[in-house]
């Protein structure tokens, strides 16, 4: 992650200079490569709340900053809030509604989702502040896809230009919330399949998975795979099997949690790519994209070998999934509180 040293904005050592050329042309990609698959007229925009919120990104940008500089493991958790979301009937806010007897049954007790998904305390303080700035204004998902970003930038990843203009949905599905989310036991064909289904590509779908980069999981999630089958491609490295059974001393039952990617797990960046060429991918649908041979296997070649090839595809991909089918305009509405319909 970056800080600020103090030194004037007009100095630059040349190593920063090519940095700072890097992460221009970045953001240019982006933009173009935003325009050839966002469809003509999309209601979504770059500069939605320039008018109403101005603040609103510095606002978002505050809380996620001060959120993960408390707890790092925060930045991965409100990237997956926003993934969880979108993956079920668009990126609408409904992971976010709470369950209530006998008129919603929430998303959050989802197989994929319970004792899992949290930084919900962060989305409320960030609806509170933007509450307190632009009243009503500012959606929940639009929420969710900054802090996403924002979460992501604070971690050292690229900062990719959100479009925003979502509103938030009055239902939620857990039922298409059980069958629409990638498991942690998928292997390509399946998670082709699920990516597919809300219309991604396969290169999508790998580039996404490096938001693993960050977060931490749970020893039930991999406990399967703590004693290595050497007849297993995508088995772990016997290093790396005996240091998470140090880890999950109880295996499935322990309640440990352990980082997901075990290089550098606070840093967003491509070191997630280059422990699976090492079969050092923690969960069974990280590790089968390098252990199946195809497509796949040569994006994970091809990210692990450039950080700037996968902050690219990861930005645009990012860009496709928060267009998923929104609300937008007249539809849904601006929710008062992220966790209910308002009255």
């Amino acid at each position: 992650m970056s800080t600020f040293t103090g030194r004037s904005l007009f100095y630059a050592h040349p190593k920063s200079l090519h940095v700072c050329t890097l992460l221009i042309a970045v953001l240019l990609i982006q933009k173009a490569d935003a325009a050839r698959f966002l469809p003509d007229g999309s209601p979504l925009q770059f500069h939605f709340y320039d008018k109403s919120c101005p603040n609103v990104e510095k606002i978002v940008r505050q809380v996620v900053s001060s959120a993960v500089a408390s707890e790092a493991r925060m930045a991965g958790s409100l990237l997956r809030l926003h993934f969880h979301d979108c993956f079920v009937q668009g990126c609408d806010g409904s992971l976010l509604l709470k369950s209530i007897a006998g008129v919603i049954e929430g998303e959050q007790e989802a197989l994929p989702n319970a004792n899992s998904v949290r930084g919900f305390e962060v989305v409320d303080a960030i609806k509170a502040a933007l509450e307190q700035e632009c009243p009503g204004i500012v959606s929940c998902a639009d929420i969710l896809a900054l802090a996403a970003r924002d979460s992501v930038a604070v971690s050292g990843g690229p900062s990719y230009p959100v479009q925003l203009g979502r509103r938030d949905s009055l239902t939620a599905n857990r039922e298409l919330a059980n069958k629409n989310l990638p498991g942690f036991n998928f292997n390509v064909t399946d998670l082709v399949a699920a990516f597919a289904n809300v219309g991604l590509s396969a290169r999508d779908m790998v580039a996404l998975s490096g938001g693993h980069s960050i977060g931490k999981a749970r020893c039930n999630t991999f406990a399967a795979r703590l004693t290595p089958d050497p007849q297993d491609p995508t088995a772990l490295s016997s290093s790396y099997s005996s240091l998470l059974q140090q880890q999950c001393p109880a295996g499935a039952a322990s309640d440990a949690l352990v980082d997901l990617d075990v290089t550098t797990p606070k840093q967003f960046d491509n070191a997630y790519y280059s422990n699976l060429l090492s079969n050092r991918g923690l969960l069974h649908s990280d590790q089968v994209l390098y252990s199946t041979p195809g497509a796949t296997r040569d994006l994970v070649n091809l990210y692990a070998q450039s950080n700037s090839a996968f902050a690219k595809d990861f930005s645009v991909a990012m860009l496709k999934m928060g267009s998923i089918t929104p609300l937008t305009r007249s539809e849904g509405q601006v929710r008062n509180q992220c966790g209910y319909v308002n009255a």
